[in-house]
């Protein structure tokens, strides 16, 4: 299980709801939150996915298609009261980010499944349709590709790890990973990556309703002071009075390991960095988190201290080394001071 890219949410007392999904074999993937006193036992609520209305559950997504499986969900409070969920949906040649709403909490209805947030390069409606970055991990056009679906818009199409916040003045603001491809001449081409040849940074887009987002803009990448074979695998953002504090996965190509960097933003475009400052230290093998850190949707300031729910790993990126028998959970940090 992990909670990458999702919220944890205070209730009364110490209990806490934290949004996670369940990974492993595409099959298994599916949302779901947990809710309890951190470190006791909790009590899980996985979505109830149908493909006609949400069904009458503690939590349920409706008009999600038969057999496409949610993971990664990022909930969201409206200005007006009502709810807004956003995941990716795998499913038979479908990988997409996919936003449902709902008027009281529990009962989620995907807004419309054919016209995504984002789409991943390998879905259906991105075959043929290059990257901003001239990326194409499929040439031709997909035949078994609805007829009433349109092709994917370029600048939406973006590698998973997808992050998005609701800002004071109404609008959103969305990052997520773009792709650059690389030669297998260039010191950054590493075979051992699941995705060798393929770069990946941090892009910014904006939007007024949460649904169609415009302006994309790459706000990461590596530069001349970092190793060949770094890459950025996330960015996660918590919104303070004197900015934007970042959580910005700092992927070690070479090494498979995952690292939360700190960085920072008085606008989410210009970002500085502090390479080599960790968020949080990986432990030493056999550690839950001694090969990966994986950063939610933000930190949560709650009881006069900046709480730090995060994904842990005890396993390289591409699963070829472990730590015991491979697994993921959910690890709790804490702090009373988050500058640096």
């Amino acid at each position: 299980m992990q909670n990458f890219t999702a919220r944890a949410e205070p209730l009364d007392g110490d209990r806490w709801r934290i949004w996670y999904s369940v990974s492993g074999s595409t099959s298994a993937y599916r949302v779901a939150f947990a809710e309890g006193i951190p470190g006791e036992t909790m009590t899980k609520t996985p979505a109830l996915c149908s493909p006609g209305d949400p069904a009458d559950a503690p939590f349920s997504i409706g008009n999600l298609p038969d057999r496409w499986k949610p993971v990664q969900p990022v909930h969201i409070r409206l200005r007006d009261g009502r709810h807004r969920l956003y995941f990716w949906a795998h499913g038979p040649s479908v990988c997409r980010y996919l936003a449902a709403e709902s008027s009281d909490g529990r009962r989620y209805r995907v807004l419309d499944p054919l016209r995504p947030v984002l789409y991943h390069p390998n879905d259906r409606a991105a075959h043929g349709v290059p990257t901003p970055d001239g990326v194409m991990l499929r040439n031709t056009l997909n035949p078994g590709r609805p007829g009433e679906e349109p092709l994917a818009r370029s600048h939406l199409i973006s590698n998973d790890a997808t992050n998005v916040y609701l800002l004071p003045d109404g609008s959103f603001e969305l990052y997520t990973v773009a792709l650059k491809r690389v030669s297998r001449d260039d010191p950054a081409y590493v075979p051992e990556d699941n995705a060798p040849g393929l770069i990946r940074c941090i892009d910014r887009m904006a939007s007024n309703d949460g649904i169609h987002f415009t302006d994309r803009k790459r706000v990461i990448e590596r530069d001349k002071n970092d190793p060949p074979d770094q890459q950025f695998y996330f960015l996660s953002v918590t919104h303070t009075p004197q900015g934007r504090i970042g959580m910005l996965g700092s992927y070690l190509c070479a090494r498979q390991t995952v690292d939360v960097e700190w960085c920072f933003s008085p606008d989410g475009v210009q970002w500085q960095r502090t390479p080599g400052r960790a968020w949080i230290e990986r432990g030493a093998p056999p550690s839950p988190d001694c090969y990966g850190i994986y950063a939610p949707s933000q930190l949560v300031h709650h009881d006069r201290q900046w709480h730090l729910f995060y994904t842990a790993a005890n396993h390289t990126h591409n699963g070829k080394i472990t730590s015991g028998e491979r697994r993921q959970c959910v690890m709790w940090a804490k702090t009373k001071n988050i500058s640096v």
